[in-house]
């Protein structure tokens, strides 16, 4: 623990998600309100964890993504904030900045007719550019001051269904954030579970876990994700006992249980193209007709419509050779 932690928090804040998570006919209902004063008991026990602890908290709003708090930019909202002698400067910053900023995107969003899906990546990109920045060693800085060295790591708390477009650029933070060695836990606090983030906690060395009581939120955050990676050698944290590892195809953006991957570029497809899109490989036509002779099929899903890549007539990944 010679070393401080870094928290970049993302808040999935969709409105209509929300607004079943409070439905009354859940089992363990859980209000956006409730579910905000359990996140910023949550911070500030990050912050008292130690002193050197820095801390910034992302928004995924429908269409947008925006930065609701950063430790190291508070000058600009600090002077607004009326002070309180009977409580801690730097828990009074968190609570009131994070809340006001969350009410003005809220406000802003007014009350569309349909509402966009929620830009999960675009804050995900942004916390990996501010870790980037802020874990920058200057030039003639002694690298092993605890004080330069910085252990990073993203928690998300999701309430969306995953989106089926955005799964190359989610592959593609991943990719960053296992090259800078940066941990990305998953929470899922409500809705069906997601295989991107499944992926991305799995491939990053981070913890997924799927919310069963909401009303316990609290006590998942502080006893899953308050231990930063450096302490969890020591300490045993939740795994997952099963990964998903669909993946989105290339063209139709479907999560597929059947693909067929490009032997060039490894561009993955629902079925078999004469020319892959990516690269602009040509296949001969005698390979296409054999796969698509032996391509194997499925069962129809749950509401009886054909799961992508199978034919209408053992899940398996077939390279175009």
């Amino acid at each position: 623990m010679d070393k401080a932690s870094h928290l970049s928090l993302i808040l999935d804040i969709s409105p209509s998600q929300w607004h079943l998570s409070a439905s009354p006919s859940n089992a363990f209902p859980l209000s956006f309100k409730t579910f905000l004063s359990h996140v910023l008991t949550f911070l500030n026990s990050h912050i008292a964890a130690m002193h050197e602890n820095s801390l910034a908290v992302f928004g995924a709003l429908p269409g947008k993504s925006v930065m609701l708090y950063s430790s190291t930019d508070t000058a600009e909202g600090a002077d607004v904030v009326a002070a309180d002698p009977n409580a801690y400067r730097p828990f009074k910053l968190v609570d009131s900045l994070v809340m006001r900023n969350i009410q003005r995107e809220l406000e802003l969003l007014g009350d569309p007719e349909e509402e966009a899906p929620i830009a999960l990546v675009g804050a995900l990109t942004k916390a990996l550019c501010y870790i980037n920045r802020i874990t920058h060693i200057p030039t003639g800085a002694a690298t092993e001051d605890p004080a330069v060295l910085i252990d990073p790591r993203i928690l998300i708390l999701s309430v969306s269904p995953d989106l089926s477009s955005s799964y190359i650029p989610v592959m593609n933070s991943i990719f960053s954030a296992q090259k800078y060695k940066i941990t990305i836990d998953v929470c899922k606090v409500f809705g069906a579970d997601t295989v991107f983030l499944q992926q991305a906690a799995h491939l990053t060395g981070g913890s997924y876990i799927y919310l069963e009581r909401r009303d316990a939120l609290l006590q998942y955050l502080i006893m899953s994700f308050l231990p930063p990676p450096a302490m969890r050698q020591v300490i045993a944290v939740p795994k997952q006992d099963k990964v998903d590892f669909r993946a989105a195809c290339f063209c139709h953006k479907d999560i597929v249980d059947i693909a067929f991957v490009c032997s060039v570029c490894l561009s993955i497809f629902c079925s078999p193209v004469p020319v892959c899109s990516t690269c602009r490989t040509k296949f001969p036509i005698k390979t296409l007709q054999r796969l698509n002779a032996s391509r194997p099929s499925l069962p129809p899903s749950a509401n009886g419509t054909p799961r992508p890549g199978a034919r209408q007539n053992t899940p398996l990944a077939t390279s175009l050779r």
